[in-house]
């Protein structure tokens, strides 16, 4: 319809920020918004999707759910964007007021172009911003219908050097739900034990043996010396721990490479579960889901922080990783984890699912980045699951089992050996981590479930323990019996997180942190040392979930 006049809509006070661009710089902007990723806020059906806006094809049209305000569409550029030019193409359901945002992490959103007088037809505007992700933001429609274009048109250049992370450790840019705790002190010496501790962690277990480029985080007490759990949370952790070390971008795609030349010999999307001394896969070499879950977030993660358009394109990876795991990993009757793709139906493991598995915020994480509403089932299922074990089997610690059976029916804590010791009924090597993958999402999501398992969990051991985390042990009863009367890290550090989530126990937290920083780094358990690094992460306020 017409190219909107700058000068008039500063008159007007419809920009919140400078936005001058020369008309004649028109002629060189880039189109680069084509077949970009694309989510929305909602659509009015299928057909409608947001993708179809950035087509190229102005025959297709996103369109939002009809009479709702307010509605937004978002474009991931893929890597940070001088951006110069939007054009929207609107169908006859267009915008009457409504911003241009930018964004560097999808999440904290700057206002390049508003406007409470949007007739439709065609907006062409003029902008200047930075940001990865570009977003029309509807708050008042121009019809009685929705939100509707034909095409949304971003141009504008890379970047130079634009590959520094989006969410730096450190920077604290996504902040926890209201009232959670984090221990005392000040932020800084917080982040600075964490970077300490991330430091005697990489010196200890990371490698680069075999050569091909590949990194491995090594696994001196797993059967094999390299397994998928491992380098799963290697993903996350060097994902995470961008901006504090630069050479986070260089290690997380050395274990890309090793994921990629690793594939399970079932499903070739997911990583095969062990290799020997010469970097071989061995047993079968088919895939666990423990390591699988943690490959696909911290490919998000890495997306999120660098971009896809570099050596590896880390978000069609994680796609691809997470398909896998709906399509090999997941059970689709109960809608539950099975153990690894090697499960299958009429199998004796078909109706086994894993605990620590359960990882709430991943499956957030897993629905936002394919827009798949199975992963919300998904959630809800393992959310109820938790749910279910603690108020019938553990009322009083709200402990879970290492395995449950039965999911096709009646799930229960395994009566005795299933997969791996005879305390699989039990809280023990593997359900130990259970607090901290709960109370990730409780921090994270404010979410009322997720809140209460992580509150029960943490009623019960601080009154077990008289709030001395030095009486935390190895393995309990589901009845609070211990097991064991020495400590691991493994243990007591998870309980950390589900201390954050009570306003009663500052004390309690501040207690176990000093557990944890009086622990010094165990170098022969690359599996107690990477859950207590993962947990410091999260109790100093640097976990974030893409």
């Amino acid at each position: 319809m017409r190219r909107r006049s700058i000068g008039l809509l500063v008159a007007a006070g419809l920009f919140s920020a400078p936005l001058t661009v020369p008309q004649t710089a028109v002629a060189a902007d880039t189109l680069v918004s084509v077949a970009k990723p694309t989510t929305a806020s909602s659509i009015e059906a299928t057909g409608f999707e947001p993708r179809l806006a950035v087509d190229a094809n102005t025959g297709t049209r996103w369109a939002s759910a009809e009479g709702i305000d307010p509605q937004w569409m978002r474009i991931d550029l893929g890597s940070s964007h001088r951006i110069s030019r939007v054009k929207l193409n609107w169908e006859v359901a267009y915008g009457k007021t409504y911003r241009i945002q930018t964004s560097a992490d999808g999440s904290t959103w700057t206002d390049v172009y508003s406007t409470t007088a949007g007739d439709g037809a065609i907006d062409d505007l003029s902008v200047t911003g930075t940001g990865r992700y570009v977003r029309m933001y509807g708050t008042q429609r121009g019809t009685p219908y929705g939100y509707s274009l034909w095409e949304f048109e971003v141009y504008g250049s890379p970047v130079s050097g634009g590959t520094g992370p989006a969410v730096p450790f450190g920077s604290h840019l996504k902040p926890y739900a209201a009232g959670t705790l984090k221990p005392s002190g000040t932020q800084a010496a917080l982040d600075q034990k964490v970077v300490d501790y991330y430091n005697s962690w990489k010196s200890a277990f990371l490698r680069q043996n075999c050569g091909n480029g590949w990194y491995q985080v090594i696994s001196p007490d797993a059967d094999h010396p390299y397994v998928a759990e491992a380098q799963g949370y290697g993903m996350v952790i060097a994902a995470t721990m961008a901006g504090a070390d630069p050479d986070a971008k260089k290690i997380f795609d050395g274990l890309v490479k090793w994921k990629i030349d690793h594939p399970s010999a079932i499903n070739p999307n997911l990583l095969a579960a062990e290799q020997d001394v010469n970097c071989k896969s061995v047993n079968g070499g088919d895939a666990a889901t423990d390591g699988d879950m943690d490959v696909a977030y911290g490919l998000l993660l890495a997306d999120k922080q660098w971009g896809s358009s570099g050596t590896y394109n880390y978000k069609d990876l994680a796609i691809k990783h997470i398909d896998a795991i709906k399509k090999d990993e997941l059970n689709p009757a109960t809608h539950l984890l099975k153990l690894g793709d090697w499960s299958s139906s009429g199998d004796q493991y078909y109706y086994i699912s894993r605990t620590s598995d359960w990882m709430i915020d991943h499956f957030r994480a897993f629905r936002t980045a394919t827009g798949d509403a199975t992963w919300d089932t998904v959630r809800t299922a393992h959310q109820n699951q938790i749910a279910h074990l603690q108020s019938t089997y553990a009322p009083n610690t709200g402990l879970l089992p290492d395995f449950v059976v039965n999911t096709d029916t009646t799930p229960k804590p395994a009566p005795g050996q299933v997969l791996e010791d005879p305390k699989d009924g039990k809280y023990w090597w593997n359900a130990c981590r259970t607090p901290w993958r709960i109370a990730d999402d409780a921090v994270t999501s404010g979410d009322a479930k997720s809140l209460a398992a992580a509150r029960k969990l943490n009623s019960w051991i601080k009154t077990k323990t008289g709030g001395d985390p030095n009486k935390i042990v190895v393995g309990y009863g589901l009845d609070g019996t211990p097991i064991q009367t020495y400590t691991s890290a493994a243990f007591f550090a998870p309980f950390t997180l589900a201390a954050m989530t009570d306003p009663a126990s500052q004390a309690w937290l501040d207690a176990l942190w000093n557990k944890m920083l009086a622990t010094p780094i165990q170098t022969g358990s690359y599996f107690a040392a990477s859950i207590q690094l993962q947990v410091m992460i999260t109790a100093s306020g640097n976990h974030w979930v893409p």
